[in-house]
């Protein structure tokens, strides 16, 4: 029989007639309600002292202030950033029409409201039921529709604040929402946050983004206009329908989302909805004439001034610096601070980046190319993302990428390197080959890759003449998950978010021209990846100075590094980037993706990285025939590299790559035991670059012909059909190599690439 569980004394009091009784449920958690009480005052008296401590901006429209035009130098220039010296300059001038309460049209502030803050006349500044929300839309990943901070918050943050990601600036902000709508209306909140919010295109403010983006003033917007302008808040450059695909599908999401919230809250009805989504978007409509696009073409304004070197297309590199300085400072401070910003452009090494593209690619009908150089600080000295900034804006060196066709490779290699695989390992390079692991097949077909000369390759082998089905192989073994963190370690930042197949180490995945530059200058760098900077030094009126210097990471050991770096020169010594050589030392990787839509070539010298994309901007086009040649990222991309590494590095002292031994190369765990590791330094070609013609699921490279029953050097340049075999020594029986290692035999001419790239 249970017992019950005795009272304590204390809890217990005696009645006036004797009897013994329970205290109340109060007495028993007095102690705890005690403490409870006092933290509550506690808490109340330091959100007291944090109100009366944080003083809100005195308002604009009173403030005795004079807005200052931000001047952006080139890297020659060191001190003294003005007017007469800068590459560029930002200022507001042009940029934003203010406008009164009024003249917002109903359906823009409705259309605002809905999408960012739907209770924004109710709240008193910061929205608690809208964070729970938007957090219980994210956890549920059912799309969130408005952020959790409110409209006034936004309005606080983007006037008043940074955008650094801290507990002390989200207090701040939170703390100055509450105080500014104790001072002013709701009205004024709103017209403020309007006049000043970003839109794109270089319009500050409702009134400049109905011109930027329909050419006519506010007061003739519609619902759909709108929402789409609604749609644009958050980031608007990624929004933007003449940017490609993948941006017009983004402007469609966006619109349809806001016009399904002003349809939930009222203000339109189903009817009127149905009839907005069905205006087409797209600006390349058959049935639309131009005339009547929903959205109208970029306007033909540059926010920079006369950009100095603009004729050698620095305006991309000076706007990626002003919207860096935005995501860094916010708007107002670029736009009216009066900055004094000192960056790394090298107008030289641009003019060089230019001639290169422009001199190789110079027909009509030609591709477009693309170049970014890093040097061994992490300094970005050259960015030419296009040749026509006025009329085509987007920069080609950044944004969402590219397949990267074989130069993924290298990262698989650094990540063989990182787990203690010795270089020199022997895996199998069939003609073709099919893998059934689950990280393959992703529920599906097996995974088949083709592109290999039949036999074993070592992995110098396989760098050097780009072997698809070695490398696929390898990246089975790794795991492709490892190998993606690798090249996002290595400063490939862009693929952190991105899926992660077998088929990524074949090309598979973007990139962008930027982040391969980045992620193969950790190789340069002996191993150290260091984050790009475009910016060294910023200057404020005030006499405050902001430094920036790449952020370091090891990656790679200096003798992982050296390691990789001994693969890839054979790739420009005589295997599938030769067209690259520069006549001193040198080191990197071609790439070619599928259908040869896509073709790269990412190299560096011990002081300078340059990674060069050829192609079609807004389409996976093929490149069959541009001059006479199929493009791959051996012929013109490496033309390209050789000029501009050339023009580069003219007239500069020759450094030699770290010098690495026989024994340090040879070093390291065998990646398959049966077969070892090769005992020569460097091989002979064999299949050439068949790297990055895939599919997910099927490559579609013709195998090479069955290899004869020995290697024999050709005389002539070997076609994929007459690709000799591999030329590894047997596999030997331990890691270690021969006492005596033989001579390798000759390296036969390395063949064309083919259609599956590089």
């Amino acid at each position: 029989m249970a017992t019950r569980k005795p009272v304590p004394v204390h809890n217990l009091k005696v009645s006036r007639n004797g009897k013994v009784k329970k205290r109340s449920v109060f007495w028993r958690m007095r102690r705890v309600l005690y403490v409870a009480t006092l933290a509550l005052v506690v808490g109340a008296s330091g959100l007291v002292y944090v109100l009366t401590q944080i003083d809100l901006p005195v308002d604009p429209r009173v403030a005795s202030t004079q807005d200052q035009t931000s001047f952006i130098c080139a890297a020659d220039v060191q001190v003294n950033c003005n007017s007469s010296n800068a590459m560029a300059q930002v200022h507001d001038v042009e940029d934003r029409v203010l406008v009164d309460y009024e003249q917002i049209p109903d359906v823009l502030r409705q259309a605002v409201v809905a999408a960012e803050d739907r209770d924004f006349f109710d709240h008193g500044g910061v929205d608690p039921l809208g964070i729970a929300r938007a957090a219980l839309a994210d956890i549920r990943n059912s799309g969130v529709r408005q952020g959790g901070s409110t409209i006034t918050q936004q309005y606080v943050k983007q006037e008043y604040l940074t955008s650094e990601q801290t507990i002390n600036r989200k207090i701040k902000e939170a703390v100055m929402a509450i105080k500014l709508e104790q001072q002013i209306s709701k009205e004024e909140i709103l017209t403020r946050y309007l006049n000043t919010v970003y839109f794109g295109r270089g319009a500050y403010g409702v009134q400049a983004a109905s011109r930027a983006w329909f050419k006519h003033d506010i007061s003739a917007l519609d619902a759909g206009e709108a929402a789409f302008l609604a749609g644009l808040l958050r980031n608007p450059n990624s929004a933007d329908p003449y940017r490609g695909p993948d941006s017009l599908r983004e402007a469609e999401r966006r619109r349809r989302v806001v016009l399904e919230a002003m349809w939930e809250e009222g203000y339109l009805t189903e009817d009127e909805k149905d009839l907005h989504l069905a205006v087409p978007i797209d600006p390349e409509d058959p049935s639309v004439d131009e005339r009547d696009r929903f959205i109208k073409p970029p306007p033909k304004v540059s926010v920079l001034g006369d950009v100095k070197g603009a004729a050698w297309g620095s305006e991309y590199f000076a706007e990626h610096v002003r919207l860096w300085l935005m995501r860094q400072y916010g708007q107002d401070v670029v736009l009216r601070g009066g900055l004094r910003v000192y960056t790394t452009i090298d107008l030289g090494m641009q003019k060089h980046a230019y001639d290169a593209v422009t001199q190789t690619l110079d027909r009509e009908g030609d591709p477009a190319g693309a170049l970014v150089a890093i040097d061994d600080e992490g300094r970005v000295r050259a960015m030419m993302g296009g040749t026509d900034f006025a009329n085509r804006p987007l920069n080609l060196t950044t944004g969402t990428g590219r397949p990267t066709g074989s130069t993924f490779k290298g990262f698989a290699l650094a990540h063989a390197l990182r787990e203690g695989y010795s270089v020199q390992s022997i895996l199998p390079s069939p003609m073709s080959t099919e893998f059934t692991e689950v990280e393959c097949t992703r529920g599906g077909d097996p995974w088949k890759v083709r592109g290999g000369p039949g036999g074993s390759s070592s992995l110098v082998t396989a760098t050097k003449n780009s072997i698809n089905t070695t490398y696929a192989e390898l990246v089975v073994r790794l795991g492709p998950d490892a190998v993606r963190q690798t090249a996002v370690d290595m400063g490939v930042k862009g693929m952190a978010d991105q899926d992660a197949p077998c088929a990524m180490v074949l090309g598979s995945q973007n990139s962008t021209v930027l982040d391969l530059a980045a992620g193969y200058s950790t190789f340069a760098n002996e191993g150290i990846a260091k984050d790009p900077v475009v910016v060294t030094r910023v200057e404020f009126p005030d006499g405050r100075v902001d430094n920036f210097e790449a952020e370091e990471r090891e990656v790679l050991t200096p003798v992982q590094a050296a390691r990789a770096t001994h693969a890839f020169r054979q790739v420009i010594d005589g295997g599938t980037g030769s067209a690259a050589s520069i006549g001193r030392p040198a080191a990197g990787k071609t790439g070619t993706t599928q259908k040869n839509a896509d073709a790269w070539f990412v190299g560096y010298t011990p002081t300078l990285t340059a990674a060069v994309w050829i192609g079609y901007p807004d389409a996976q086009l093929p490149m069959d025939d541009v001059h006479g040649v199929k493009v791959q990222g051996g012929n013109l991309p490496a033309e390209v590299w050789q000029k501009f590494m050339s023009k580069a590095t003219e007239g500069t002292e020759v450094v030699e790559f770290p010098e690495i031994s026989a024994q340090e190369l040879a070093e390291g765990e065998v990646l398959d035991s049966s077969r070892g590791k090769t005992s020569y330094v460097a091989e002979g070609n064999t299949a050439g670059d068949t790297g990055g013609n895939i599919d997910p699921s099927q490559t579609t490279t013709p195998p090479a012909a069955p290899p004869p029953s020995a290697p024999t050097p050709s005389p002539t340049p070997t076609t994929e059909a007459q690709a000799p075999p591999s030329t590894e020594a047997p596999p030997p029986t331990s890691e270690a190599p021969p006492a005596t290692e033989p001579d390798p035999p000759p390296d036969p001419p390395a063949p064309p690439e083919d259609a599956a790239g590089t």
